[in-house]
């Protein structure tokens, strides 16, 4: 049996009439548009859709993995965007899955959703894979340790084609410790990392949501369209990288799985 706090629901928008709104325990988790997947109403899920815009080859269908399900926003959103694109969805709680199968439309056929742990899921994927892997990880307001470290990140890398793109959404509060330390991890192991978010949340002045994008080859994110983007989006949003991103992690250390295993 669930706690109160863990209690799920899809409620509906009182201000867009099409709009569904995911909550755990009265905590806003994912929107989807019933009737238009392209709508993303969350500003962190906009710059990653803006992301893989940019980053991927047009109108390609690309082969996708999306660690964390929710509602299934991004999902719909690519399957809408890029028809044809084969997605594997993992999410580690079947209430979740249950719950938005039997209240949302149907996913199309290319779409599967599988009930497993994020990490076993991508050690179980094949080399070189996927074109795309979206982390959205999260237990209780918290990233898992399991998916934070140096090792993860390295396994994700290379179910990734050579050219493909990692995107994570980080939620984090002033003094953003928990983002400095997860670029400093990621830049352990791919080419390029750029970060993402609002301007305000970049300065550390308030609790959010950030998008890490990484790829691993060096110098392979179009960070100046993605920095006109994000400033083009209704929450004007940043970008560091390189220098500016050097700047943001001074004194972070990649997390490892040794780390973990120390403080347990």
């Amino acid at each position: 049996m669930r706690r109160a706090a863990d209690r799920l629901e899809l409620v509906a928008d009182p201000v867009r009439r099409t709009g569904r709104m995911l909550l755990s325990g009265g905590v806003e988790q994912s929107y989807v548009d019933v009737e238009d997947p392209r709508h993303l109403h969350f500003e962190y899920v906009r710059r990653i859709a803006s992301a893989v815009e940019l980053a991927a080859r047009a109108d390609d269908p690309l082969s996708v993995l999306h660690l964390g399900g929710g509602a299934l926003t991004l999902p719909r959103w690519l399957a809408t965007t890029r028809p044809g694109s084969p997605q594997r969805v993992i999410e580690r709680d079947p209430a979740v899955v249950e719950l938005v199968a039997r209240e949302l439309p149907p996913l199309p056929p290319e779409v599967r959703v599988e009930v497993a742990d994020a990490r076993e899921a991508v050690a179980a994927s094949p080399a070189s894979r996927y074109d795309l892997v979206v982390a959205d990880i999260y237990r209780a307001a918290r990233m898992p340790r399991h998916v934070r470290t140096v090792e993860f990140a390295a396994e994700v890398a290379r179910t990734l084609r050579p050219d493909g793109l990692y995107l994570v959404n980080v939620t984090d509060l002033p003094p953003l410790v928990g983002t400095r330390v997860q670029v400093a991890t990621l830049r352990a192991v791919f080419g390029d990392v750029c970060l993402l978010g609002d301007r305000r949340m970049l300065r550390g002045r308030r609790y959010g949501n950030l998008v890490l994008a990484a790829t691993p080859r060096p110098g392979g994110l179009p960070v100046g369209r993605l920095a006109v983007a994000a400033l083009r989006d209704p929450v004007p949003g940043g970008l560091l990288h390189a220098v500016a991103l050097d700047g943001f992690v001074a004194g972070a250390r990649p997390v490892t799985d040794a780390d973990n295993a120390a403080q347990q």
